[in-house]
């Protein structure tokens, strides 16, 4: 009898085991992601000076002059704005580089041309605009050159948009 108890219990015991196995569940093994862990938390974004110039300033640089030969003075003022906030927000990003503080090299080479292309673009006037965005232009290149970057050259937009998915010309 005693042997009826223990193999009864033995297969009570079996029973749930495999029960719990077969209600369990499945699974898989997944291979690693090349992405990393979607479950770990994100890095800091601390990208470098280039990275925010080709983010920020250049097409915003490309868009404004676009704009403004088009005379779409609404975009250029929309634009003139969101360039000079991509200025303050590098500043505020990296305060000092290669040595240098870099919303004072903003502000002596780019902040008294944006202030005359402001008043241009409120004025509707083309030729004050063009002329306050050549030296714009001339403010970049000659920030870069300050900082050895001489090689990176900034010109005003040629006709053909770099942005064929917008377009520049005013809704009348």
């Amino acid at each position: 009898m005693r042997a009826r108890i223990i193999a009864a219990a033995f297969l009570a015991v079996l029973f749930a085991f495999l029960t719990s196995v077969a209600m369990a569940p499945p699974t898989v093994a997944q291979a690693p992601s090349p992405m990393g862990d979607p479950n770990a938390e994100p890095a800091p974004f601390n990208p470098q000076m280039s990275a925010l110039m080709n983010m920020l300033i250049q097409p915003r640089h490309a868009k404004l002059g676009l704009a403004g030969k088009e005379e779409n003075w609404p975009l250029a003022g929309y634009l003139v704005k969101e360039l000079k906030q991509g200025f303050v927000v590098i500043s505020r990003a990296i305060p000092r580089w290669k040595g240098l503080p870099v919303g004072d090299l903003f502000d002596a080479a780019v902040i008294p041309p944006i202030t005359i292309l402001d008043f241009a673009i409120k004025a509707n006037e083309p030729r004050q605009f063009n002329e306050a965005y050549g030296k714009l232009t001339a403010g970049c290149n000659a920030c870069h050159a300050t900082t050895d970057h001489a090689f990176i050259v900034i010109k005003a937009p040629d006709s053909a948009s770099a942005f064929p998915n917008q377009d520049f010309a005013p809704k009348r």
